[in-house]
């Protein structure tokens, strides 16, 4: 038997994944009118991490009555009920529909193109719509395996003009220790929300006055800083210069790039002297009118333009989360101007970039390539040029990829860089576009070898994507518990009594002179409060002091990784931490 056949009726088949949690939709469905005959039915897909149903229903539906639902889900799977699927003219099917008193469904039946098979499938006493594919009976789902996880409210067809569902969320495994292990998963998550840690480590904040709007606190500046000098660090030593371009641009710049035909209803706009202008909600055109600002020659190619640009994009409300879904952020972008010739090594050129940057966090990555979608400005002949380009870039770096058909940005193919963390989760950061079109729009030229104006190609390019975002992302890879090099205060120095303050001082003038962030709590409270607070508050490294350390001239190094306490040197300790510091380990 073949690997693949194998895998086919497991999870690892991510197909039989979706079927399987497609069914469990189902049967939610079919618990729910079982108990509540009067809900009527939206819709209920499988999601990349299990599955929902939307319901209309009387009252609002709490969390606490999913226990209820999820035994009568149980029930139905022991009944192992057969499923099986059958067709309807549109005209009858809608009349099933409406007897069924079900105008959710009859509206979707009326939406579909007139040449579109409507087909339904049955379960014991209950039927839906529903295009399939299905496991052939209730009894393959393993009741003891499901767990209902959520319920809250969802706009039919996610218009806010439109009645207001609910939703139930729920997940399922073949076996109960997979489940098991899931839910022991997401109660981590829930511990590193990065929130909770964001508030409880004095990192951020988020105000009613300003929803998606972030206000970082001094020691998430510090985090930030830190973060940034790296990235500048790094991208000086990979050869690029850093540009800063206005935040708000007039409007025709923004026709003359295609976002406005593309982006508009993402945009804030305002007037100036009468004049339409535009907050800008990326980086790329600014660096389009810097590249233009002055005449190039081939001997200026590759010409790499970093920015950390502070971008505006309107979100609904409801899509807002910490910092992970914000209307402000600041995007590293970064704008990379070439011959054609140079195009495959400058992709290699930000991958071993990413490559540098995502392994200090302990991060690994997968790549997709996204190809030309629907949307999308010049010939296909080049879109294809562009995409084999790329393609042949990460084969040549033994760098391997899945396709991700029609997803590219409307004037080019990209690479996508999903970063996986500590709890194995998925996190879309790093990005590389290339784009023909923008450099035509704008009319970007150089002066060739030949001496002839020839036009440029461009990659756009983020690597950490928006910087907020991957604040949020490593506070929850790490639980708020950041490498010394990045942690906001580095050392905390704890003076066991009044006695050793002066001493205390002394060493804090050290370790501060040597670059490092310090605090000193010279509280009167007894250590171990003092010791139980600095762990609350991640920091890296104690030191406590006592008449001993300071007769000796030593210090009680408490590691917050260990949490064992070991007497060194002053200067030991100031070399192993800054040996730490220097080489970035996490």
């Amino acid at each position: 038997m073949s690997e693949n056949q194998s895998n086919q009726y497991t999870f690892e088949n991510e197909e039989y994944r979706k079927t399987y949690w497609h069914t469990c939709s189902h049967i939610l469905a079919q618990a729910m009118k079982r108990l509540h005959p009067e809900v009527k039915l939206a819709i209920g897909p499988a999601i990349d991490n299990g599955f929902y149903y939307d319901f209309d229903m009387p009252e609002p539906f709490s969390e606490d009555q999913l226990s209820e639902l999820e035994a009568e889900m149980r029930k139905i799977c022991k009944e192992k009920l057969k499923l099986e699927r059958f067709e309807l003219p549109r005209e009858e099917a809608i009349r099933f529909m409406e007897e069924k008193g079900e105008p959710y469904k009859v509206e979707l039946i009326q939406d579909l193109p007139e040449d579109e098979v409507i087909s339904f499938y049955k379960q014991g006493e209950f039927t839906d719509l529903c295009a399939g594919p299905h496991v052939d009976s209730t009894g393959r789902i393993k009741g003891n395996a499901i767990k209902l996880t959520a319920c809250n409210a969802a706009y039919w067809r996610g218009d806010s003009s439109r009645q207001t569902l609910q939703r139930i969320y729920g997940v399922a495994f073949p076996k109960k220790e997979e489940l098991d292990a899931y839910l022991a998963k997401i109660e981590e998550a829930k511990r590193r929300d990065h929130r909770k840690l964001g508030k409880e480590l004095g990192l951020f904040m988020m105000t009613e006055e300003g929803p998606g709007f972030p206000f970082f606190l001094p020691k998430g500046m510090v985090l930030k800083n830190t973060l940034l000098d790296y990235w500048r660090e790094c991208h000086k030593r990979y050869g690029y210069v850093e540009i800063s371009t206005p935040i708000i641009l007039n409007q025709e710049l923004w026709h003359r790039s295609g976002h406005w035909d593309h982006y508009k209803n993402n945009m804030y706009t305002t007037k100036i002297d009468g004049e339409d202008y535009a907050v800008k909600p990326m980086n790329c055109p600014g660096g389009m009118l810097v590249y233009k600002n002055q005449p190039h020659s081939y001997r200026d190619l590759p010409l790499r333009m970093a920015e950390l640009g502070l971008v505006h994009r309107h979100e609904l409300s409801g899509a807002l989360h910490g910092l992970f879904r914000v209307r402000c952020f600041t995007q590293d972008d970064a704008h990379i101007f070439m011959t054609r010739d140079q195009m495959k090594e400058e992709i290699k050129n930000v991958v071993r970039l990413f490559d540098e940057i995502y392994s200090t966090f302990g991060l690994t990555y997968r790549i997709e390539l996204s190809t030309m979608p629907e949307d999308h400005m010049g010939e296909e002949e080049v879109w294809h040029f562009a995409e084999d380009t790329l393609q042949a870039a990460i084969q040549e770096m033994g760098k391997e990829f899945v396709i991700n058909a029609g997803d590219g940005a409307f004037y080019g193919p990209k690479l996508d860089f999903h970063l996986a963390d500590s709890l194995g989760r998925t996190w879309q950061c790093g990005t590389i576009q290339l784009d023909f079109q923008m450099p035509e729009r704008f009319d970007l030229e150089y002066v060739g070898e030949d001496g002839h104006k020839h036009r440029p190609v461009m990659i756009h390019r983020a690597l950490l994507g928006s910087i907020e975002r991957f604040i949020g992302v490593i506070t929850e890879h790490f639980a708020g518990a950041f490498p010394t090099w990045l942690s906001p205060v580095q050392v905390k120095v704890l003076p066991i009594t009044d006695r050793t303050h002066e001493y205390s001082v002394q060493v804090m003038e050290k370790l501060t002179a040597m670059g490092l962030r310090c605090e000193l709590d010279d509280r009167s409270e007894k250590i171990g409060y003092k010791i139980r607070e600095a762990q609350l508050e991640k920091i890296p490294y104690m030191l406590v002091l006592g008449d001993k350390e300071e007769e000796s001239g030593q210090v009680a190094v408490r590691s917050r990784k260990t949490g064992e306490t070991q007497v060194m040197s002053l200067e030991e300790f100031m070399e192993k931490i800054g040996k730490e510091v220097e080489t970035r380990a996490i």
